[in-house]
């Protein structure tokens, strides 16, 4: 494998996938939609206060009868963009087979750090699970796919009663070992110290033990997000963790996300761990 020589071409999803854009446009007026009709039919319960941060707010979702479990979302954008609202249509999925959906948003870098918002998602879950009983299943995308794995390592802060209830983790594009960040333009945002970039990066710490992880990719993702879907699985198999790779075929960044909004997709039932 050569050796990369530029790291900001090397993590640009932008770059790498020129039609990104109808993706947002895409996004935003299905999510727009599909809040639109739940908050009709009283199956929205929007903004819930989780923290005392401005973005400390998460949407939950509820399936048309008693939820059987709850299912949290985690959005990406590089720990410095986008927000809970642009990702509501892809709670379809896991409604339809039952689950209530959380998606909370955070606070972006540089307004705070990764440390920061590993602290804020601990939050968020542990208020998206004060308010749905039964099992727990996290997904997250691109950065958000860091988090949720982070949530499962060793020193989570997460309470034990909420552990007791996560089941199987999906990173869908995760970016696991932060280290190679640093050597971006985009660490101008993240303030990345290489001991940050240590004690935050999954693949560098200890899963905890009897948990499933499925590190799901697009198979026409950038080289480095393959590399990075894959290290963690590698990596934590050694360390004794059940864990899967998946690279789903003609599927790159923006657009591998999108059969979650599919109750019957690979990707839901992964998710769901169905």
């Amino acid at each position: 494998m050569p050796a990369i020589t530029d790291w900001d071409l090397a993590y640009s999803n932008r770059d790498h996938s020129p039609d990104w854009p109808s993706f947002i446009e895409k996004w935003t007026a299905a999510a727009a939609a599909w809040r639109a009709r739940l908050a009709k039919e009283g199956r929205m319960k929007a903004d819930v206060t989780y923290g005392d941060g401005e973005r400390n707010k998460l949407d939950l979702f509820l399936p048309e009868d008693e939820p059987q479990g709850l299912a949290i979302f985690i959005h990406g954008g590089y720990w410095r963009s986008f927000d809970k609202s642009l990702w509501s249509h892809l709670a379809e999925g896991a409604l339809a087979n039952g689950f209530a959906v959380a998606m909370p948003s955070y606070t972006l870098c540089p307004q705070t750090t990764i440390s920061g918002i590993t602290r804020e998602i601990t939050a968020a879950i542990e208020c998206a699970a004060g308010l749905v009983d039964g099992p727990i299943r996290l997904s997250g995308h691109s950065a958000g796919g860091h988090l949720v794995t982070r949530m499962i390592c060793t020193d989570t802060t997460l309470s034990s009663a909420t552990l007791a209830r996560i089941g199987p983790v999906l990173s869908i594009s995760g970016v696991h070992d932060l280290r190679p960040l640093i050597r971006t333009e985009m660490n101008a945002d993240f303030k990345l110290t290489r001991e940050e970039a240590a004690a935050e990066s999954p693949a560098l710490l200890t899963p905890l033990e009897d948990r499933k992880v499925t590190c799901w990719a697009g198979g026409a993702e950038l080289p480095e997000f393959i590399r990075q879907n894959d290290l963690l699985a590698n990596i934590w198999t050694g360390m004794g963790m059940d864990t899967e790779i998946v690279h789903e075929p003609g599927k790159h960044h923006f657009s591998v996300v999108d059969s979650l909004a599919d109750r019957h997709s690979a990707l839901t039932q992964k998710w769901l761990g169905l």
